[in-house]
């Protein structure tokens, strides 16, 4: 933002940027890889979109409950995107998000679409705990995950069809290794994101699970899981080549270390009630090398 902002509008923006860089759940959204002028609108969509998932994830509300919450902060992002007052500051959190992400909308003219299938897969997070089959997992994922890759291309000035595909593609990649990362997580909170006709072609039991036992049969599920999920990350291949400068090594470096993340899920796969696979900080210098001589990479 070469412009100075008013004072209301730049504590919006500043609080979105405190909220991605400390929620729990933070992705590297508010990276300083980024380009300076990116960061306070990618924080900005990353804040609406962390509070409407929390809306519809935390608390012990019932799931009608939730998705009128859900409903209610659509309505107001929608009434911030099309606002041009941020001359009162507002009193809370909420208000600073909406704020920063209706004026972000409207200065960079993003999609309202792409908010509005966000919210959608928030709101199918109340009610639904198991995926038949891979085309309702990847729906799911189109919508929860492949709008944050087109919103942050948006952002960056890339509006060339061409990229979409391979940012949807990556998105998924990373939101199914996010997935069979959090396998035991999500199964203790009641979840099972693994397609049906995955785990029952393999012969795995949920009984098995409920007795805190990682068959052979759930390690053979996990690995077609992660083959799966590997020929996502190989269709996003592309995307690495085609953006340069800072984003481009962001993209590299998210690219290289949600591979890392899926190999240790496959070595861990037998052990995966019970340990979350991650990196560390001994990951982050091979893993910028590589993006640094990305030429070389395999």
């Amino acid at each position: 933002m070469a412009t100075a902002l008013p004072e209301p509008l730049a504590r919006a923006y500043a609080a979105c940027t405190t909220l991605a860089r400390t929620h729990y759940e933070n992705f590297p959204v508010a990276s300083l890889l980024l380009p300076p002028a990116m960061r306070p609108h990618v924080a900005a969509v990353y804040a609406f979109a962390r509070m409407a998932d929390d809306m519809a994830d935390e608390g012990d509300d019932p799931p009608s409950v939730r998705q009128e919450r859900l409903h209610g902060w659509r309505h107001r992002l929608h009434e911030a995107a099309a606002s041009l007052r941020h001359e009162d500051a507002p009193p809370g959190r909420a208000d600073l998000v909406l704020m920063a992400a209706g004026h972000t909308i409207r200065t960079l003219d993003l999609p309202l679409a792409l908010f509005d299938d966000l919210l959608s897969a928030f709101g199918q997070d109340t009610t639904t705990t198991r995926y038949t089959s891979w085309q309702d997992l990847l729906d799911y994922c189109r919508r929860s995950a492949n709008p944050i890759g087109r919103l942050v291309l948006n952002v960056a000035g890339h509006r060339d069809g061409r990229l979409d595909p391979l940012s949807d593609a990556l998105c998924t990649a990373l939101q199914l290794t996010n997935f069979w990362q959090d396998f035991g997580r999500d199964w203790r909170g009641g979840r099972l994101y693994m397609p049906r006709e995955v785990h029952e072609a393999c012969g795995a039991s949920e009984a098995d699970l409920a007795e805190g036992r990682m068959t052979p049969a759930w390690g053979r599920a996990v690995a077609a899981c992660v083959e799966t999920t590997r020929q996502f990350f190989d269709r996003s291949r592309g995307i690495r080549d085609q953006i340069r400068g800072r984003l481009g090594l962001e993209l590299r470096l998210t690219w290289l270390g949600g591979r890392r993340i899926l190999d240790r899920v496959e070595r861990a796969r037998m052990d995966l009630l019970h340990s979350r696979p991650r990196l560390g900080a001994a990951d982050l210098p091979p893993l910028l090398w590589r993006a640094l001589v990305w030429p070389g990479v395999g």
